[in-house]
């Protein structure tokens, strides 16, 4: 797998990761784009960050990530620049996928993962993954934070009526 700095905005296919994934809480803003295919990017690891995961250079041989590919526009990747944060939290590289399509991607930086583990089988499967199958986290994934509980009604007030349905003895 080969990386190239940011090239010209006219390379059609964005490979996409995670939230914006088909399913996934995001992906409405692919509307304008065309589903081409999934497929696994060498040279990428990723991590879970809780809401959306984050994909970072790795030189590690076997590192690859599992995503999607769309083809895109112009007007849509400056779209999709301004959703990802980029290029605050993330910036838009071009790589080639097997060595021969230039292909778009979000990719973080090392410092903003040095505190989360990485996800091993490279593919992010949802915010509350964990829980959607029940049991525990795959081996080198991250645990999950357990959902707050649901809070308690109110207590009734006092009433100096009848409550719950019983009735009132008659007056005296």
């Amino acid at each position: 797998m080969e990386r190239s700095g940011n090239g010209a905005d006219s390379d059609p296919l964005l490979f996409v990761y995670g939230s914006l994934k088909r399913g996934m809480a995001n992906h409405a803003q692919l509307q304008q784009a065309a589903w081409v295919g999934c497929a696994r990017l060498e040279g990428l690891a990723l991590y879970d960050l809780g809401p959306f995961p984050m994909a970072i250079a790795c030189s590690e041989p076997d590192s690859a990530i599992e995503g999607e590919l769309y083809t895109v526009d112009a007007a849509l990747l400056e779209q999709l620049d301004r959703f990802e944060g980029a290029p605050r939290l993330y910036q838009r590289e071009l790589y080639r996928l097997n060595s021969r399509e230039g292909i778009w991607v979000y990719v973080g930086r090392s410092r903003q993962v040095r505190h989360v583990q990485r996800l091993s089988s490279g593919c992010w499967q949802g915010p509350a993954a964990i829980f959607k199958r029940g049991g525990s986290p795959p081996a080198n994934d991250p645990p999950r934070p357990a959902t707050a509980p649901e809070p308690k009604p109110p207590a009734r007030p006092a009433t100096s009526g009848p409550v719950d349905g019983a009735v009132a003895p008659p007056p005296s």
